[in-house]
């Protein structure tokens, strides 16, 4: 949200600011890599899609994948709130695809469970919205652990 609106009012310093923020939440070097790869993927297709701000405003985009994420939103004009449950959805639908592979749980029951939480992605977005700039962060002790522990593991098939 805190992008979108910079990406709004054309504030290359606050959306640096916050694409700042939200990397320095992800708390191992795996996962600041994954989001600053992902970031660079997206603004590389913004800018062959010819969006100009996705070249002017190329080192403040590439410190998280939400960054090029609301600039993409706010030059097709898609508000907000719909820009967050996009992003949100995606999320959810990426966290599904992962379980389904790495848990025992069929692709029926992935779409279950896809349509069980995304039915709640609104109440979370109306928390978003409803959050202080002081408030945001993020806290996932487990997954800290567990990514510590695989960006340092001597064999691996692939990074994420």
């Amino acid at each position: 949200l805190r992008l979108h609106r910079a990406c709004v009012a054309g504030d290359e310093a606050g959306l640096q600011r916050w694409a700042c923020q939200l990397r320095a939440s992800r708390e191992t070097r795996e996962l600041r890599q994954e989001e600053f790869n992902r970031a660079r993927a997206l603004v590389g297709l913004l800018a062959d899609l010819d969006i100009a701000q996705a070249r002017s405003w190329r080192e403040a985009l590439l410190h998280c994948q939400a960054a090029p994420f609301a600039l993409a939103a706010v030059h097709w004009g898609i508000d907000e709130k719909d820009c967050a449950l996009g992003y949100a959805w995606g999320w959810l639908e990426n966290q599904v695809a992962a379980a389904i592979k790495l848990v025992p749980l069929g692709q029926t029951d992935g779409q279950r469970v896809q349509l069980a939480l995304a039915a709640e992605l609104p109440r979370a977005l109306e928390q978003a919205l409803a959050t202080d700039d002081e408030a945001i962060g993020a806290s996932a002790p487990a997954l800290a652990i567990a990514s510590a522990r695989h960006e340092t593991q001597y064999t691996r098939l692939f990074r994420s």
